[in-house]
């Protein structure tokens, strides 16, 4: 199976982005901001496709124009691990849900911590929307990128829902 990378300079940094021919396996924070979309070769109509629709959908989610991604994803993962990055796809745009919330969507509502520690292995940011879990008591808790990352993200959905709901 081909294996496909490249890096994009986001609103929250610069993200690497990798894929197989048919789904994204990383989408991650990295520290160095290379300014521009790195194209394999220096020419962009040789990036994969996955990647180019991966990029154009978080223009979009970024723009305040897009909700829910389309982007077939794939990670490696105890079966544990599977059900919670899952169960992340499902938390609605502009929401947020505790960890309790989230164990208990799984089926396993004593195993919140379990959860915590998923949540944080989960390696494709933005688009397994983990920074939508916080803690029961409402504070942001953790996130592997950064509570300011969390922050911009989550501010991000709650203005464009502000913006796009009717008064």
């Amino acid at each position: 199976m081909n294996s496909y990378m490249t890096y994009w300079d986001s609103p929250v940094g610069c993200l690497e982005i990798t894929a197989t021919d048919t789904c994204l396996t990383t989408l991650s924070k990295v520290q160095t901001s290379v300014r521009k979309v790195v194209y394999p070769d220096g020419e962009p109509e040789k990036l994969n496709p996955l990647l180019k629709e991966t990029i154009r959908q978080l223009k979009e989610y970024f723009d305040g124009k897009l909700r829910a991604f389309s982007i077939p994803t794939r990670q490696e993962g105890t079966p544990f691990q599977q059900k919670v990055w899952e169960a992340l796809t499902t938390i609605p745009y502009g929401e947020r849900i505790s960890y309790s919330e989230l164990a208990g969507m799984i089926g396993h509502p004593q195993s919140f911590r379990a959860v915590g520690n998923a949540n944080g292995a989960n390696h494709i940011c933005i688009i397994v929307p983990c920074h939508r879990v916080i803690q029961l008591n409402g504070q942001l808790g953790g996130y592997a990128y950064g509570l300011e990352m969390k922050r911009f993200l989550l501010d991000l959905e709650k203005n464009v829902e502000a913006i796009q709901s009717p008064a």
